[in-house]
């Protein structure tokens, strides 16, 4: 997979999450709470909640596009504390995903990619992709999947995937 094929599948991973989050909602309303009550909800103790999940995947997405295209990642503080702040952030992330195409890509795979917790080590664009972007995204995205369904919203397989650009023959 490009990295350009990888940030558009971050973008559509994203939208998926917010569909779920349209459902967590639905959920709520159904059941007489509020959805913020699974913003801090977490599958174990020392795990990260809802709100922690969606900002590490939103922060992969964005580091990935920015490393990849070249460009400045946008600064995006963690203190969102609900739903509807999250789903700002998820806009804002998809926002700057959308500004990374075409010749941005140059070279991607090839450019080297130095995250400060890496401590002045580096690594090619290509291994930060495979190694590091696509399972870290999928990581953050698929804990906050589980616990939204650990709740019981009703997620399925296709709500995870999403849908697919198909053809009339």
């Amino acid at each position: 997979m490009t990295p350009e094929e990888t940030i558009r599948l971050f973008h559509k991973t994203l939208e998926n999450l917010e569909k779920w989050m349209d459902k967590a909602d639905e959920y709520a309303k159904s059941r007489g709470f509020e959805v913020d009550v699974l913003a801090t909800s977490r599958l174990a103790p020392d795990a990260f909640n809802f709100i922690q999940q969606v900002q590490s995947a939103c922060d992969q997405a964005k580091y990935a596009a920015a490393y990849f295209g070249g460009k400045q990642p946008p600064s995006h503080p963690d203190n969102e504390q609900n739903f509807a702040e999250l789903r700002q952030r998820i806009r804002k992330c998809k926002d700057f995903l959308a500004t990374v195409k075409g010749n941005d890509f140059d070279g991607a795979e090839e450019r080297k990619v130095a995250p400060s917790w890496m401590g002045g080590r580096w690594v090619r664009g290509h291994d930060y992709l495979v190694e590091m972007a696509v399972p870290n995204f999928f990581f953050h995205v698929t804990m906050a999947y589980a616990i939204l369904r650990h709740n019981g919203v009703q997620l399925g397989k296709l709500d995870y995937i999403g849908g697919l650009p198909t053809r009339e023959e």
